[in-house]
């Protein structure tokens, strides 16, 4: 089976991450630009050839839009230039909160996304730790759905804590909890809550074991932060001896920074999907990369290798 020259590309905003995937693979960054109009509007460009080549274009789509948008014309650029495949490496998939109607009258914000990046003419997905599983199933192309797991259990395991305990910061979150649990041979702890409206909680409680232990909620996102602050809080004030958290996507809106500094949290594990802010203060975070596994999976998915084999759970 032939297979066609790769080439990596990025996003603007997800340059950072994409220069450590590349290097990881053993590689470059192709060359790119984009050129900005003066209302707003920019159009990205190839600075070189990717005629037949398979094209590996790294993007997250965390806010603004602009992100999403670069993303689509990237795709859509590449296409037109002759471009063998095109398979779009997104470590952060935005929209993703968005996978059905929990109300009526409002959009499907992850099926449109699909819809837009199937329309843009892309061939294949990868991306990390989805909201929601089933977002998978809004494609008609291969999705690679790849974990964090792969660098947070070693992470974990190697803080040796006594007395560990997994914990989930609601109800929606015990599956992946429950998974590290069972990995790690730790109790879990449910959180439960109850959300005054989006992004305010209101009362919460736990359910399990949490005097003595050392406990770790695990998230796949923080957002505002006031959900995994108010569970570490509730946590400590119930008999917890520590509580850390453990989240794939810092997304980080609003006051989460603050929230995070100002409670009990010992330490906020994160990884580089989205980059922390450089005016905030980052003391108590503790950021693991992700370039190996991205790197190490578009290596298999380009040499027509199997992938199930590089995941913990």
């Amino acid at each position: 089976m032939a297979i066609h020259k790769l080439k990596f590309f990025a996003c603007r905003e997800s340059r950072y991450l994409a220069e450590k995937i590349a290097k990881s693979y053993g590689t470059e960054l192709g060359d790119s630009s984009v050129l900005e109009f003066s209302d707003g509007e920019f159009q990205p460009a190839y600075n070189e050839s990717i005629r037949g080549c398979t094209v590996f274009i790294v993007a997250s789509t965390f806010p603004p839009t602009d992100n999403l948008m670069e993303l689509l014309l990237m795709i859509d650029a590449a296409h037109r230039a002759s471009a063998h495949r095109v398979i779009a490496v997104m470590p952060y998939f935005g929209w993703a909160r968005q996978d059905r109607k929990d109300r009526p009258r409002v959009s499907i914000g992850a099926k449109l996304v699909a819809n837009l990046l199937r329309a843009a003419g892309v061939d294949r997905i990868m991306t990390m730790d989805l909201h929601a599983d089933q977002i998978q199933g809004f494609f008609d192309i291969p999705v690679d759905h790849l974990y964090a797991s792969g660098i947070f259990v070693p992470y974990i395991n190697g803080l040796n804590m006594e007395n560990l305990s997994i914990a989930a910061p609601d109800m929606g979150g015990a599956k992946r909890a429950h998974a590290y649990s069972q990995y790690l041979h730790a109790p879990m702890i449910i959180s439960h809550k109850q959300r005054e409206k989006a992004n305010v909680v209101g009362s919460m409680t736990a359910i399990g074991d949490v005097e003595g232990r050392n406990i770790i909620i695990l998230d796949d996102m923080i957002d505002t932060a006031g959900t995994i602050t108010k569970a570490a809080d509730m946590l400590m004030e119930k008999g917890a001896k520590s509580v850390r958290a453990a989240a794939t996507h810092a997304v980080l809106s609003g006051p989460a920074y603050e929230r995070i500094n100002n409670s009990s949290l010992s330490e906020v594990i994160v990884t580089d999907t989205i980059p922390l802010r450089k005016d905030k203060d980052t003391s108590k975070f503790t950021v693991l990369s992700v370039a190996d596994i991205f790197a190490d999976v578009i290596e298999r998915v380009h040499n027509y290798k199997e992938i199930s084999s590089r995941f913990i759970f």
